[in-house]
């Protein structure tokens, strides 16, 4: 039997056909396809909030965070169980990332933990979008207007989710999506930052070409700036006209992408929902569109390596970056985390999954706990 994936990119005729007409433009750098993205981005979430595109999900965390001028004498709160992407953003702005448990229900930012932990160095509280859900956003904002707190949403996995029906990215301070290759919609890598705060936009406008001051509009028109001056720090994370040419195309497939994982997600909570070992997350698959599909379970090292046996790829999303060596500082233990981590398995979820295969994995699972 063939190698089932756990996760793939889904390529059509379109993406290439995108691509080569770029290449025959022979302008590959920040041009007017990354504007048309932005727009189209913006059209797509029926959102007013401005739409920033950049090259990868990572640096729009760490262009975000740096845009809100963190110093080292500050901190961010963010749920442990995360990807490293989250962590290293926060700390290469020079500031504090502080582990926060996660809901046992829902995989998201357990607020009450994160209260407890706001000091008067707390200038910012990230959410994870886990899995592609955010509920429990509401929370989150009660506790940064509380605390006087920016919102940075890692809401890397959920591009084309929506949460009381309208998609993530229609209003909220800032949000950071990826589209890198396995992601919802993907544009090889590459990122979005979001947001109607006109003065942090322009200085991730900024930011993302190296600081330059007010040289994105000179970009899309295939010119830059020569006389310029620089403020503050930059980085080279601006997107190509190569990558929104394929985030272009894969736009216009996203609603068939949306069908289908949710689909997936359907389907394997109704073949599962008869093993009391294997337990479902508290997620809504009308409005979740899965980039993931996460289950908790009894003797999960045992059941993914007979997975693997059966050539069925899984994996485990995350270990807690508490329990990494560089983000070991002053952590309390975190043990609902901790777990939930022994507990986490990632199941194949992706556009190309076929029938068959998902016939084969459900079988499998259901053979091992029989």
């Amino acid at each position: 039997m063939n190698k089932i994936r756990l996760s793939k990119s889904s390529i059509s005729q379109a993406e290439k056909e995108a691509v080569l007409k770029v290449l025959d433009k022979e302008y590959l750098g920040m041009g007017e396809e990354v504007k048309l993205f932005e727009e189209k981005i913006q059209h797509y979430l029926q959102t007013k909030m401005d739409v920033v595109c950049v090259n990868t999900g990572t640096s729009a965390l760490h262009l975000a965070l740096s845009a809100l001028e963190l110093s080292a004498s500050d901190e961010v709160l963010v749920p442990s169980l995360t990807y490293i992407a989250s962590y290293q953003a926060i700390s290469a702005t020079g500031a504090k990332p502080i582990s926060c448990e996660v809901n046992q229900q829902t995989l998201f930012i357990d607020i009450e933990d994160a209260r407890k932990k706001v000091t008067k160095n707390t200038k910012v509280i990230m959410p994870v979008h886990y899995a592609s859900s955010s509920k429990g956003m509401d929370e989150v904002y009660k506790l940064a207007k509380e605390y006087n707190l920016r919102v940075v949403e890692d809401a890397a996995q959920a591009f084309g989710s929506k949460r009381d029906c309208e998609f993530i990215g229609t209003h909220g301070d800032i949000i950071c999506f990826s589209f890198d290759g396995i992601k919802n919609i993907t544009s090889g890598e590459g990122g979005a930052i979001l947001s109607q705060d006109k003065e942090f936009i322009q200085k991730v406008q900024d930011g993302r070409l190296l600081g330059v001051e007010k040289d994105t509009d000179k970009r899309y028109s295939g010119q830059r700036s020569w006389d310029f001056d620089v403020n503050y720090q930059g980085f080279r994370y601006h997107m190509s006209n190569i990558m929104a040419a394929i985030g272009i195309a894969q736009l216009t497939r996203l609603q068939d992408f949306s069908v289908k994982r949710q689909e997936i997600a359907k389907k394997y909570i109704k073949a599962f929902s008869t093993i009391d070992k294997i337990k479902m997350l508290d997620f809504d698959f009308n409005e979740v569109l899965p980039h993931i599909f996460v289950i908790k379970v009894s003797n999960r090292n045992e059941l993914r390596e007979y997975l693997l046996s059966n050539n069925i790829e899984c994996g485990i999303h995350y270990k807690p970056n508490h329990l990494l060596s560089k983000y070991k500082f002053n952590t309390q233990a975190l043990p609902i985390t901790e777990k939930i981590y022994s507990e986490i398995i990632t199941l194949p979820c992706h556009f190309d999954l076929t029938k068959k295969e998902q016939d084969i994995i459900i079988e499998k699972i259901s053979e091992f706990y029989a």
